[in-house]
């Protein structure tokens, strides 16, 4: 029950005490009033009748005397008037037998007013001749003090009513505070560190606001320090310490998730081929100059291309790639020629003519990261063979051919429904040891009956528009799974972002929402980080209105170059899940350990579980219990 309502009953009740005592006592005060005037009337009366009478009652049979009576009963102030002789023989006797008129008989039975006679002697010559008796009509007190009830009601429902409207005014005020400082509660606790303006007026609430206000403000500046920590932590783990450019365990990742999301691209290999024989002649210190120099001459070469998107990594050593947003073989060409170009420069200055050699090839729809990398190194073999400093690009004529079987093969799937589901990368929970999810994972088998790499199918899914098709499936089968199982734990169903751009989806997704309240509590719905960054408003309103429908929601595949805090907070997901190469070799490396700790703290703060994919050592699973997340898979 609502404070307001509890307050409004409070004074209710109290009101209706105090009323009632003040009633009762007041209608005990008029009752008592009314009787004691009655009284002294019917004396006042009889004293008087009796004194006119006196004149006349020697003689008993006098006209006069039941003329003055009557006069006097006729005023309907009295009840009943009765004169008797000295022999208590009764001479006149008058009766008013109406009720009480205007008074409910209910009113009487609980506030009787007792009938009132008084009596006086009527003397003549000395000698008692008679008594008359008076008895007032009670009518007119019954009537007086219903009046004066009703009277006292009304005012005091005015005032009750006034009363509580001034109440209700006091407590919406009052209450308005309560709400904004509650709302601004919520907000903080959705990472939204916002303050109240209009500090209210009363001390006890003016007190709460100004102290929340001071607790949004100090948590608000702990998660910018955070977020301050994460970025310098995050850069860290993903530049190269001499050369700046990106690690190759970035590149690994930027690889993968452009075969998901597939744009077209080329990428580069450039081997410094002399680098062993240039540490033997000049010594470390002058390698370090060198490998400085190769990042410029190669910053150089870029940096005529302004337009093209281009991202450079350092895999170890003198082995470098590029990642070349393109479909344009004639620009690769150009950018190819200036970079042999300039390193041939480069080479001459260090009178190493034979510098390096470059592979060249095309990232294509149906590839892996692992089978990208044989072709661009295969390019690389080739350049070498055709001399100093040359470049090498692979043709695209195979991956034509093996796109035409890929497309039989995914629409002949797609249609027929033949598919399964495999559920992997079980995450157990570090306080319970319990199952918390799997994810659900789609196997394809070729006329063969080997197993395709997922990777390809999905992407060419999404190129031939059967993606939504797809992920519609995948959910009917794994609502089908935990019904037919009866499991407990979590689900992590990935969605593509075709199909969370689909309105008729949408539809869809809500009708089984209402149609499977509980069971759907049990999925998650998981997208990469890197899909997230690219088209973050359509994921943040999709979030969004996942939750309202009581789903939940899971950024998968994160790490310090994906998505930064501040977007965490705005994407506001149920579960973070790290790349596989932020938990292993987190024992070993401090960065790792800051990186992880430092979002464990983002995440209790934001209410977000988090959870490590893939843990390869005891070690590194134990780091991870220690730091307090939520849950890692092996």
């Amino acid at each position: 029950m609502s404070l307001s309502k509890q307050l409004l009953m409070l004074i209710t009740v109290l009101f209706l005490i105090l009323f009632s005592g003040n009633f009762a006592l007041s209608m005990i005060s008029i009752k008592s009033y009314l009787e004691g005037e009655a009284r002294g009337h019917a004396q006042d009366t009889a004293t008087s009748l009796g004194l006119s009478l006196s004149p006349y009652i020697s003689n008993t049979s006098d006209p006069i005397i039941k003329i003055m009576t009557s006069a006097i009963f006729d005023m309907s102030y009295y009840k009943n008037i009765r004169l008797v002789d000295a022999n208590n023989k009764e001479l006149i006797s008058l009766t008013n037998d109406k009720g009480v008129k205007g008074v409910p008989d209910w009113f009487i039975h609980y506030f009787p007013i007792p009938l009132i006679t008084a009596e006086s002697e009527i003397s003549s010559n000395w000698m008692r001749r008679g008594v008359v008796y008076v008895t007032i009509n009670n009518s007119f007190a019954y009537k007086k003090l219903y009046e004066q009830a009703k009277t006292t009601c009304f005012y005091s429902l005015i005032a009750f009513i006034v009363s509580m409207l001034l109440l209700a005014m006091l407590l919406r005020i009052t209450l308005t505070s309560l709400n904004r400082i509650n709302q601004l509660a919520i907000q903080i606790t959705g990472g939204h560190f916002g303050t109240i303006k209009n500090v209210p007026w009363i001390s006890e609430i003016r007190n709460v606001t100004l102290s929340i206000n001071m607790m949004s403000r100090k948590i608000e500046s702990i998660i910018a320090a955070l977020n301050n920590k994460l970025d310098e932590i995050g850069a860290k783990l993903l530049r190269d310490d001499l050369s700046g450019l990106y690690k190759k365990t970035v590149f690994v990742t930027d690889v993968k998730n452009l075969l998901m999301a597939y744009s077209p691209s080329y990428l580069m290999i450039i081997k410094v081929d002399i680098l062993p024989d240039l540490a033997k002649e000049f010594g470390n210190n002058t390698i370090d100059i060198f490998l400085l120099e190769f990042v410029a001459t190669m910053k150089k070469s870029l940096e005529q291309h302004p337009n093209i998107l281009m991202k450079r990594y350092r895999f170890y050593g003198g082995d470098f790639a590029i990642l070349i947003n393109t479909s344009n073989i004639e620009q690769i060409k150009l950018i190819a020629n200036a970079l042999s170009n300039n390193f041939k420069v480069l080479g001459e200055k260090y009178s190493k003519p034979d510098l390096t050699h470059i592979g060249i090839a095309s990232v294509n729809p149906i590839a892996t990261s692992e089978n990208l990398l044989e072709l661009v190194y295969e390019a690389y073999e080739q350049a070498r063979l055709i001399g100093a400093n040359e470049y090498y690009i692979r043709s695209d004529k195979e991956a034509a051919q093996d796109l035409f079987a890929w497309k039989e093969l995914v629409l002949n799937c797609l249609d027929n429904d033949d598919y399964l589901l495999s559920y992997i990368g079980g995450i157990t929970s570090f306080k319970t040891g319990q199952l918390l999810m799997e994810e659900a994972c789609i196997q394809v088998y070729n006329k063969s009956g080997q197993l395709v790499v997922i990777g390809p199918f999905i992407s060419l899914a999404e190129k031939f528009s059967k993606i939504v098709d797809l992920d519609k499936g995948v959910i009917i089968k794994v609502l089908e799974h935990i019904r037919s199982t009866g499991i407990l734990h979590a689900i992590a169903v990935n969605l593509s972002i075709d199909t969370i751009k689909n309105v008729d989806f949408h539809i869809w997704l809500e009708k089984l929402i209402n149609n499977n309240p509980f069971v759907i509590k049990q999925l998650v719905f998981s997208f990469s980080a890197y899909a997230v960054a690219k088209e973050l408003d359509i994921y943040r309103n999709f979030i969004e209105v996942l939750h309202q429908w009581g789903g939940r929601a899971m950024i998968k595949r994160f790490e310090s170059q994906s998505i930064s805090s501040e977007l965490v907070k705005k994407l506001k997901p149920d579960f973070i899940r790290f790349a596989r190469d932020i938990g292993n070799g987190i024992s070993l490396s401090r960065q790792k350990y800051e990186f992880i700790q430092t979002m464990h703290y983002i995440g209790i703060l934001l209410n977000i579980i988090l959870l490590a994919e893939n843990i390869q050592t005891d070690e590194d699973y134990e780091t991870l219990k220690v730091i307090g997340i939520e849950g890692a898979s092996r």
